[in-house]
């Protein structure tokens, strides 16, 4: 019976505790999901909780009465008093984070651009790497590769990594007030890294919150672009796992490799990628049976962009303000932001075609043909007869021709008929060679097993 005396106290206390007292600030914005009691409920509780708060009290006397006595001798109390240190708590500023940024070279980059994609706003900094004469070797850009920056949340930048050559590293550290750079030869050395995330408000808000760096990320996208249309199918909910290779120098991440495999969950449907080099140095990304993920065709011609204005057969033109079809679909982006072939090609024209402004015509294989319209600028080479590869940068956004402001236009087109490019089925690719079957699986198995691991566990997730 004297167990329940201490068991009954402590459920009311745990009960009742809550709506002693007054209400907090949080309390009252709350209202909706917790109501607060009435101060006559609050006086009436506050009896009971000191009614049933003296049973424990007898409980402990009944115990204490009843308990045999153990050993008769008197007992020597003593009171002891000692003095912790307790640890000291440090509270961070917001601006003691810091953040790992990566962004890869485009053409045409300055040192300018890139530091600001690197979100790097120190005028310090800016002024060392233009006149230190070790960090010139940054002025050499070479577009493809990339450059990691390690900055605060205001932009201050922490250190700066660029691998100029396979051997060359050049390291900016901040050291003290000022900065130093230093180039070194150290080799480098490859890890693996897997990651996970779910999506909230987008692919880079979802990858940044798991820490996986921005060229991963644009891989990732790439890998599955045949699949995935990135500007129109992604939805709060979907999931990714990422196995990707980190490349460090002397301990410390330099640059990112490849994506070695990879998962995303679209809107409930889940596509894998596993990455394989055949014996004859061709490589490419499979699903788990060996069927190509690259499609004849990309889903897209630009990286990220968005789309303005899809294909219809009716539509109030933004320059003749008249109805008029339109047989391809527009995205907005950036005058500069690269335009990719969206399949091997021979370059049937490329130059100024009326409405359409600066324009490329590829022709593919068979009876398809895609067409870029509204360009700023040609990439270097292309140029009619030209042959150009799936995702090769083949020109740049722009606003030429009938336009009201910088976009592209992209056709697809069957025996010269416009079809749309978000919804004509895409003929896939090849698949592995047989002679190279076995090597597939025998490398697929423990990238299935890293994917199968991270399934379903989301290691970080972006609001």
């Amino acid at each position: 019976m004297t167990a329940m005396y201490f068991v009954m106290p402590l459920i009311s206390v745990i009960l009742t505790a809550p709506n002693i007292g007054r209400p907090s600030m949080q309390d009252k914005a709350r209202a909706i999901l917790a109501q607060n009691p009435a101060p006559q409920d609050r006086k009436i509780r506050l009896r009971w909780l000191v009614a049933l708060s003296t049973i424990p009290l007898l409980g402990m006397a009944v115990a204490f009465g009843i308990a045999p006595a153990t050993d008769p001798r008197p007992v020597e109390l003593k009171t002891v008093i000692e003095n912790l240190d307790l640890p000291q708590a440090t509270i961070l500023n917001e601006g003691d984070s810091a953040f790992w940024r990566e962004a890869r070279i485009q053409r045409g980059d300055t040192i300018g651009s890139l530091l600001n994609r690197l979100q790097v706003e120190d005028d310090a900094a800016v002024t060392f790497i233009k006149s230190a004469k070790h960090a010139k070797t940054l002025y050499q850009l070479v577009p493809g590769r990339s450059v990691r920056a390690k900055t605060t949340e205001d932009g201050e930048l922490l250190a700066l990594r660029y691998i100029a050559s396979d051997s060359t590293l050049l390291s900016v550290d901040r050291d003290g007030a000022g900065f130093r750079a230093v180039e070194q030869t150290a080799p480098l050395d490859t890890r693996v890294a897997m990651k996970s995330g779910e999506i909230r408000s987008s692919l880079f808000g979802a990858t940044d919150a798991a820490g996986v760096p921005d060229a991963i990320a644009t891989q990732m996208a790439e890998v599955f672009s045949s699949d995935i249309d990135f500007h129109l199918d992604i939805r709060k909910g979907d999931r990714f796992t990422v196995v990707y290779e980190t490349i460090y120098s002397n301990g410390e991440p330099v640059k990112t490799g490849r994506v070695l495999a990879a998962e995303f969950v679209n809107q409930g449907h889940a596509y894998r990628a596993l990455h394989f080099k055949d014996r004859e140095g061709r490589e490419g990304y499979y699903t788990p049976d060996g069927k190509n993920l690259r499609k004849a065709f990309l889903r897209s011609p630009l990286e990220f962009s968005r789309v303005t204005s899809g294909f219809s057969s009716a539509r109030l033109h933004p320059v003749l303000q008249t109805w008029r079809a339109h047989k391809g679909v527009d995205y907005g982006a950036p005058t500069g932001t690269r335009i990719r072939a969206t399949a091997d090609a021979t370059v049937a024209v490329a130059g100024k075609q009326g409405g359409y402004g600066n324009v490329i015509i590829l022709q593919h294989g068979g009876s398809n043909s895609t067409v870029y319209g509204h360009l700023s600028a040609f990439a270097k080479g292309v140029r009619q007869g030209a042959r150009v590869r799936q995702g090769d940068v083949i020109g740049y956004v722009g606003a030429t021709g009938m336009a009201t402001g910088p976009h592209l236009h992209y056709e697809f087109r069957v025996a010269g008929i416009q079809r749309n490019p978000l919804t004509v089925p895409m003929p896939q690719s090849f698949p592995i060679a047989a002679q190279f079957k076995n090597d597939f699986l025998a490398s697929a198995q423990p990238l299935t097993a890293h994917l199968e691991m991270l399934r379903g566990l989301n290691l970080a997730s972006a609001d």
